[in-house]
């Protein structure tokens, strides 16, 4: 690595070691011997406009003063709609889409025409894992206090990868007030069992504290589709004084998923016969462990300033062993099986991110400002067997699983060492009492020193630098609308960080800008609410073929995703609520080509795969009678490509869901909750090859006992 970039990282590290010191030896003269009893207010965790959402910004703006597409969705929307996968949950929001799969951790979505985790970014409580192909925690709903998703590039608070959307992933925290503790045990269709508990509440006036942990299997929609998942969260929080905090918190999670790597198609299309059909070998392993831990101090030294910093390790281990691709031969009518592939990730990252907000006047007007820096140091071993090695060919619909076999070891073939730091700023000018102006930049440099540990050599180093910014501007027309517009400028890499190739190394980021305009209103006494937004983003410097050369790569293409989103809430009536929300864009490939059947083919113009055209959520909820509530929700994901030939086409689909709720006593509940009421049968993604497709949950049935005390 250069010296500079040694020396900025450590530089970059004292200080953020000094931003904790500082403030905790100030107050340590302060204290008196019994602190007085801290009186918490607690937040609007309604999700509606006058709601933070501190992901939109680091200026503790409310939706109505963001000018960007935030939405949150809050606990006690995740109670009411039974998503227990946080995939599930986070696809409720407007313009997301799934499109999970092993390869991914289980974990992508897709947001505004764009993809994958190099441009959706998911984030656990503000912390970011940098480099890998997928997030595999969180992923269970039970310890979320609530998911806050912000559609479009947001590289100016969070870095590179985020030009389609962020999402971010806020656990439940301790909290002021006597201990309360929940407990919820259910079981389900598919030998579905679910045990959780959860419990929080001030220990003293000084301590605090919050502790979650679930456990959640089935047998799958698939043969041999067994799953399990584990979770385990906790946090600790020390009150130093009125104005000085700090919280200790850790999480574990381990995951055992579906062993299914999707089902292929049978003379160009879909086999409704194969929808249970599982083509991995018996011995198949899919396994994920993830540690996160941090220490967050706050502490705001009056009324106008807070000041953060945030020391955080994580740690992830992977392991695939698997038959991965799957293909229908004509000549046979048998399923070819090939690429029997083991895989482990060892990925480690620390760092520190500190920010100051500042509320203050400027030139005579209300003025907010932000500054901070991250840094953070991560190293990643991935081990293989170079994805050599064939399974037998089985019977399409009575499959013999046979067991995993490779004449080549799964040994370490490479390490990759990452040092990255950034840089950024945020101000907001209130110029009247309705009109403000906001501004942000950032800085991202990142050195990744790559090991080829087979060959005992360096593959390469290499450094990425990029700037990102955001110009935006809301009009309050009345303190209930807003209207809003924004500028932005994002990056995203060309490949993961830790599985850039040699070739790849020598590009520098793909670039994205975006407009957007839109309207936020509440109305009818804040019981309801509607938005809508319309938007334009162009990504440059995608890796495209060259004409002249087909087998060498240039980085002059480009895609573009044009589209309206537009959501609503509202009370209708007495016991009656309505959520829903729309969106409708047009995405497309202005400059990109490929090698296909040896030739070289322009698909500009064509729809990149896995995105939707259109997306559509609705959520009714009624209350029956004093005890009893109902509620019913619609998922519509429209037709998608599988290919960027555009010639296959995952077909549109509609999925219901309900749930029955009888209120027992004030302490316990008794929930029915069915997912894909009419078990109605679709596709999630097509993986591996554009022929090997991933069917969705089927008909799912859950019985959800609550009790809290």
């Amino acid at each position: 690595m250069p010296t500079h970039s040694i020396l900025t990282f450590t530089t970059l590290r004292t200080a953020g070691l000094c931003a904790l010191a500082l403030p905790l030896a100030a107050n340590a003269q302060q204290a008196d011997a019994t602190l007085p009893t801290v009186v918490v207010t607690a937040r609007d965790d309604s999700g509606g406009l006058h709601s933070s959402a501190g992901t939109g910004s680091n200026l503790d703006l409310s939706r109505f003063e963001t000018p960007a597409s935030v939405d949150a969705i809050t606990a006690r929307q995740l109670e009411q709609r039974g998503d227990r996968s946080l995939v599930d949950a986070i696809t409720r929001a407007p313009g997301v889409s799934a499109m999970p799969h092993p390869g991914n951790g289980g974990s992508s979505v897709a947001a505004r025409g764009f993809t994958d985790t190099l441009s959706v970014m998911r984030l656990y409580d503000g912390m970011r894992q940098y480099g890998g192909v997928g997030l595999t925690f969180p992923f269970d709903t039970w310890a979320i206090e609530r998911i806050e998703v912000l559609r479009g590039p947001a590289s100016v608070i969070y870095g590179d990868g985020a030009i389609g959307a962020v999402i971010n992933v806020v656990p439940k925290q301790p909290t002021r007030g006597g201990i309360e503790t929940d407990v919820q045990a259910g079981l389900g269709t598919e030998h579905g069992r679910r045990f959780a508990v959860g419990s929080g509440g001030a220990i003293d006036e000084r301590w605090s504290y919050r502790f979650d942990a679930s456990t959640d299997r089935a047998d799958g929609w698939v043969d041999r589709g067994r799953y399990s998942n584990r979770a385990v969260s906790g946090a600790v929080r020390f009150d130093i004084s009125p104005r000085l905090n700090v919280r200790l918190s850790a999480a574990r999670g381990r995951q055992q998923p579906m062993n299914y790597f999707g089902t292929p198609l049978v003379d160009g299309k879909p086999d409704p016969a194969l929808a249970s059909k599982n083509y991995n070998v018996a011995d198949s392993v899919m396994q994920y462990d993830d540690r996160w831990l941090d220490l967050l101090l706050n502490w705001t030294p009056n009324d106008s300033t807070t000041v953060r910093s945030r020391f955080y390790n994580i740690d992830s281990k992977r392991h695939w062993r698997d038959v991965e691709a799957y293909r229908y031969n004509d000549a046979t009518g048998l399923i070819d099986r090939s690429d029997a592939t083991e895989i482990y990730h060892d990925q480690t990252q620390t760092g520190n991110t500190t920010d100051a907000a500042f509320k203050g006047h400027l030139l005579g007007l209300e003025n907010r400002f932000a500054i901070g820096f991250d840094v953070n140091s991560s190293a990643f071993k991935h081990s293989n067997n170079t994805y050599v090695g064939d399974a037998t060919s089985v019977d399409p619909y009575q499959p013999d699983p046979g067991w995993f076999s490779s004449p080549v070891p799964t040994i370490p073939r490479y390490a990759s060492k990452a040092r990255q730091y950034a840089v950024f700023a945020e101000n907001r000018l209130a110029v009247t009492g309705q009109w403000s102006l906001l501004a942000g930049v950032r800085y991202d440099h990142a050195s990744v020193r790559r090991t080829d540990l087979v060959a005992d050599r360096l593959a390469y180093d290499k450094t990425f630098s990029n700037v990102g910014w955001r110009l935006g501007t809301v009009y309050q027309v009345t303190p209930a609308l807003a209207l809003y517009g924004q500028v932005a400028r994002a990056a995203d890499p060309v490949s993961s960080l830790f599985f850039l190739s040699a070739a790849n190394s020598a590009f520098k980021n793909a670039t994205g800008r975006q407009v957007e305009v839109g309207v936020k209103q509440a109305f009818a006494g804040n019981a309801a609410e509607w938005t809508l937004a319309v938007y334009d983003i162009t990504k440059n410097n995608l890796l495209t073929r060259d004409a002249t050369n087909p087998s060498r790569s240039l980085q002059v293409g480009e895609r573009t995703s044009r589209g309206v989103e537009a959501t609503v809430t509202a009370a209708l009536a007495p016991g009656w609520r309505v959520e829903a929300n729309a969106s409708l864009l047009r995405a497309r490939f202005e400059d990109f080509s490929e090698v296909a059947g040896g030739l070289l083919v322009s698909r500009a113009g064509n729809t990149p795969p896995d995105v939707p055209r259109r997306l559509a959520n609705l959520w009714l909820h009624h209350e029956l009678a004093p005890a009893w509530t109902a509620s019913a929700g619609l998922r519509y994901v429209g037709e998608r490509n599988a290919d960027n030939a555009n010639t296959l086409k995952l077909p549109s689909y509609a999925v219901t869901d309900a749930a029955l709720r009888w209120k027992v006593s004030s302490a316990t509940s008794v929930a029915l909750r069915v997912a894909n009421l009419f078990d109605r049968r679709y596709f999630t993604t097509a993986y591996y090859t554009p022929t090997q497709w991933f069917y969705g949950q089927d008909r799912r049935a859950d019985l959800v006992v609550n009790h809290r005390f």
